[in-house]
């Protein structure tokens, strides 16, 4: 709780009506949520402004409004104009909740994919040495073992600081986080301060969004300013970047000032500071050597695949940078088991594998049928769509991704949104035929309902095959044109294999 002539302390007004030292209890842009004491944000967003909700704000008990525009409620409720209600908000809202990111360690991972298997590896890495950390990201937010359900990879500033503020409050002492380009473009991280950053990977997607891969990695790069920011209250800064990414100059370049924040990379090529080599995988796990310095050790972990090796040297490199001695990391890799809907193995007694996993991004995928023909000692089939309402150019070239390394494709629905489902499938369709042609042995199908697809994948799959669900991993719901509903592919994949 806090007076509202304080709170208006943290950023630039233009003019107020009304009583300036009213007690705010709280902060939101939701009119639904406001409560008796409430501060409430007009925001002007793509299809809806908030302004048109002032009164509806006022009327559940705001006790001010924020505005950009002359909005017209009750007399009791003070008003403050602002040229950027959307300004206000990120530099209010932080303040309101006394900058929890200032009072705990915070762990940034940003790329397109890795995030949330590498901010859980960190987690349990810390959570093993006697730390309380906390999770945000993709699957949930998570306090200890205590989920709090999230909507965005990021949540937005409201409801980021409300979860830190709560983390705080439960003696968190470390914050694993994904950082999503649109957060950073969007200033959803603004008034938190980062102390070490994670570069994953940069490949196509959300280009919907950025337009080009150029701006893609100029938003990801902004966290690495962030980290690097001299004018912080925190010491101890670190950026961890993957060198055998294109992209990584972007990011050691965006460090403001590499005295301050102490920048190291990870890789498989060239001369990285924590390399990884001797990698042997098994079906069910994986070990390789790192070299850190002049010393090498062995690493083991349940994790399978190339790809996963770079989620865990990253997790290494994070955990370092935070004082962890390299005994206790290996100690702690060698029972962290999965994520869910991350290469999430599903077993019902079947004589085949059946694996769910998140890919839904051409090098997402490619990475995981990668591994699942590195492992497969019989046919792989893969069983996967793409998203409507997002970029459209990435689906031919899943198609021939999946074409390439599948025996059998089966081609379905994701979350097609208020697109037509059968026209995302012939556009992935096409990218399958295109490898067709060449590829005589291959066979593929479309089935547009997602049950019916999974069903018919496990039908026709034999003895020591794998069967590749992939797309949704953890989601537990399909969004359709109309409406949302309830769809867990795992949870159809053992109805299934149950019979």
């Amino acid at each position: 709780m806090k007076q509202l002539i304080d709170l208006l302390k943290a950023t630039p007004i233009e003019r107020m009506e009304g009583n300036s030292q009213v007690r705010i209890i709280d902060v939101t842009a939701d009119s639904r949520a406001v409560e008796t004491g409430s501060l409430f944000f007009c925001l002007r967003g793509e299809h809806v402004d908030g302004h048109n909700f002032a009164n509806m704000a006022a009327e559940n008990g705001a006790a001010a409004i924020i505005a950009e525009k002359k909005i017209d409620v009750a007399s009791d409720v003070t008003i403050i104009y602002v040229a950027d209600t959307r300004k206000a908000m990120e530099d209010i809202v932080p303040y309101f909740f006394d900058y929890p990111s200032k009072k705990m360690r915070m762990i940034a991972l940003t790329g397109t994919n890795g995030k949330t298997t590498t901010t859980h590896v960190i987690s349990h890495i810390l959570h093993h040495v006697g730390y309380k950390t906390g999770v945000i990201g993709t699957v949930h937010a998570l306090i200890g073992d205590k989920e709090i359900p999230t909507h965005n990879t990021t949540p937005d500033v409201i409801d980021l600081q409300r979860i830190l503020y709560q983390m705080l409050k439960e003696n968190v002492t470390h914050v694993c986080m994904e950082v999503s380009s649109h957060s950073l473009v969007m200033g959803r991280v603004i008034g938190c301060e980062f102390d070490t950053a994670v570069f994953t990977n940069l490949t196509e997607d959300h280009l919907d969004y950025h337009k080009t891969m150029d701006n893609y990695a100029k938003a990801k790069s902004i966290l690495f300013k962030m980290v690097s920011d001299k004018d912080q209250i925190k010491d101890g800064k670190s950026a961890w970047i993957n060198s055998d990414d294109p992209y990584a100059a972007v990011m050691s370049n965006a460090i403001s000032d590499p005295d301050f924040c102490q920048v190291s990379t990870y890789g498989f090529n060239g001369n990285p500071d924590l390399k990884a080599s001797d990698v042997h995988f098994s079906g069910k796990s994986s070990s390789f050597k790192i070299q850190l310095g002049e010393k090498r050790y062995v690493i083991k972990t349940k994790l399978i695949g190339r790809f996963n090796v770079y989620n865990v040297m990253a997790a290494i490199g994070a955990a370092l940078s935070e004082g962890v001695d390299i005994k206790d990391i290996q100690a702690a890799l060698s029972d962290f088991v999965s994520v869910a809907g991350r290469f999430e193995l599903i077993e019902e007694g079947q004589s085949f594998s059946v694996v769910v996993d998140y890919a839904h991004t051409p090098d997402g995928l490619e990475k995981i049928l990668t591994t699942a023909k590195e492992i497969a000692k019989g046919r792989l089939i893969t069983c996967f769509g793409c998203g409507g309402d997002r970029d459209k150019l990435k689906r031919p070239i899943m198609g021939r991704i999946a074409a390439n390394y599948s025996d059998v494709v089966v081609i379905t629905s994701d979350n097609p949104r208020t697109e037509d489902p059968e026209e995302i499938i012939r556009e992935i369709a096409a990218g399958v035929q295109d490898i067709s042609q060449h590829k005589s042995n291959l066979l593929y199908k479309t089935v547009t309902d997602r049950r019916a697809a999974i069903q018919y994948a496990l039908s026709i799959a034999h003895n020591q095959d794998i069967v590749l669900i992939a797309g949704k991993g953890h989601e537990d719901y399909q969004i359709l044109k109309d409406k949302t509903v309830h769809f867990d592919d795992r949870e159809e994949v053992r109805k299934a294999l149950r019979g």
